[in-house]
């Protein structure tokens, strides 16, 4: 028996493919590792009403207790940034006018790629419970270094959200992770021993 829940993250999964989110190729993760599919869910980011349909999907699909926990939504530049505002401003338009209003932090990175949080935002998220979301969760690092710097902030993490969930994350949270569309993708491969690289396939940019 299908659920409403199930029936939200079959279209969604119609959209990624509509909108070819999924790409084939030779791909650099930015994490270290290498592949021949990319989720490129910033296509999904080009129509702001696309995005702000699939973050209300998410909040559709979220358990009430994340709801009901979150202070401040949080998320990666560039994809995950971007969700993680739709998803704050979305909270935060059905909140009960009792309930304080909801927040938006944003990481930066710096030049090795890594995720960085201003001086602003680790003052706003001290002793504050934060949600975390990203347009895709490929290894988990990423996710994992930010919750880092949640903690070293003084806040707390209390869970994860992604739109795609590539389902080969080797570093998880300690805190509930939603995933709006569970996508089993081909292996990825450290860097240094990539079989693309050994055959001498050429990198896929876009």
């Amino acid at each position: 028996m299908h659920t409403r829940r199930d029936e939200i993250r079959a279209r969604a999964l119609d959209d990624l493919r509509r909108f070819e989110v999924v790409m084939d190729g030779h791909f650099d993760d930015d994490n270290g590792f290498h592949g021949a599919l990319y989720l490129n869910a910033h296509q999904l980011f080009r129509y702001p009403s696309t995005i702000w349909r699939v973050a209300q999907d998410l909040i559709d699909i979220m358990p009430a207790a994340i709801i009901a926990e979150t202070e401040i939504v949080a998320g990666p530049v560039i994809g995950g940034a971007l969700l993680a505002h739709t998803l704050a401003g979305l909270l935060d338009g059905r909140r009960p006018l009792t309930r304080p209003p909801y927040s938006f932090a944003p990481f930066g990175s710096d030049e090795a790629g890594y995720p960085t949080l201003s001086p602003f935002y680790r003052r706003l998220i001290h002793g504050r419970r934060v949600l975390l979301a990203d347009d895709v969760r490929n290894t988990g690092q990423t996710f994992a270094q930010c919750a880092t710097l949640i903690e070293a902030a003084g806040g707390s993490v209390i869970g994860s959200v992604e739109i795609v969930d590539r389902m080969e994350a080797t570093m998880t949270l300690d805190a509930p992770n939603v995933a709006l569309v569970e996508y089993l993708a081909p292996a990825n491969h450290p860097a240094d021993i990539c079989p693309l690289c050994a055959s001498g396939t050429p990198m896929t940019t876009f």
